[in-house]
């Protein structure tokens, strides 16, 4: 049951990717990750207010969410910080950088991420599990080598810098999902729905304070249907992700490169609607990908 919801999650997130590339083309960064995130926590304002005042609106439903507690707000608050930090770098850098290479580099995230599942939360993979993390990890590490045919050098440019820094602290997010999922058995919209209000209360702080002082000398804000596409895709990808992850069976490690597989969807953008280099090259790693996403599956 998981293992479809964590694919779904990968498609909604892969065109996420799309809507981000587009919607930061000569942009202001923070005014789009504001209105994004003002998206996300628009689609959440109903379950937040429910819960805050018990209406009952949601009572029976899958988007039934508990009352929450001061402990918990303290763990959400810091989820929103390590996001948010992701957000900035990645944002960054997929505005500067082929969103070929930005998607092939944050896909590696997983290989940190199992790393953590093993070696922290204790979990373990089968043979073939192994093999096909093995297969995706592996292609993806070719992949974002062919950004040197693109003349982006990953020691020396900072965007690149910065993409690393937002998949590593992407990962160390991953593994803290799985904390406050099962260790300490928070809620999983009560984890979404809240972290969707402080996401955007950091984000409006940070361009209030940054950005919008300085709007005249830095880049300028173009309105594009793209950036509110941008919260309601990863909203609905965030979803199913949690959905899948809250499953008594799903591993961190395997859901993790599952998700990202939505590399797919990068690809045919990169090469279809931004016209980008080295397409055969890619494809012929890409085929890579999708077979040890196959093994995956059949695997569990």
């Amino acid at each position: 049951m998981w293992i479809p919801l964590v694919i779904a999650s990968a498609v909604v997130l892969g065109l996420y990717d799309v809507c981000k590339k587009t919607s930061l083309k000569e942009n202001a960064v923070l005014a789009v990750m504001v209105i994004s995130s003002g998206m996300s926590l628009l689609m959440f304002a109903p379950i937040l207010i429910d819960s805050v005042c018990g209406f009952g609106w949601f009572a029976g439903t899958m988007f039934e969410t508990p009352k929450t507690t001061a402990h918990n707000q303290m763990y959400l608050i810091l989820k929103a910080f390590i996001v948010e930090s992701s957000w900035l770098c990645n944002f960054w850098a997929m505005k500067h950088l082929p969103i070929s290479i930005v998607g092939p580099v944050r896909s590696s995230a997983p290989a940190w991420t199992l790393l953590g599942a093993v070696l922290i939360l204790g979990e373990r993979l089968n043979a073939w599990q192994w093999l096909g993390a093995a297969i995706i990890l592996t292609c993806l590490y070719l992949y974002a080598r062919s950004g040197k045919k693109e003349g982006i050098s990953f020691s020396h440019n900072k965007f690149a810098f910065l993409l690393i820094a937002g998949t590593l602290i992407g990962a160390a997010s991953a593994l803290y999902d799985k904390y406050l999922l099962r260790t300490i058995e928070m809620d999983r919209m009560e984890m979404q729905a809240w972290f969707s209000f402080y996401q955007f209360l950091i984000a409006a702080i940070l361009a209030a304070v940054i950005w919008y002082p300085h709007r005249d000398k830095t880049d300028k804000f173009k309105f594009r249907i793209s950036i509110p596409l941008v919260g309601v895709l990863l909203t609905v990808a965030d979803f199913l992700y949690f959905y899948g992850l809250s499953h008594p069976e799903a591993m961190i490690g395997i859901v993790s490169l599952i998700r990202r597989s939505n590399v797919v969807i990068s690809f045919l953008a990169g090469a279809l609607l931004f016209h980008e280099k080295n397409i055969l090259q890619k494809s012929l790693i890409l085929c890579g990908v999708l077979a040890g996403v196959a093994v995956l599956c059949l695997a569990k």
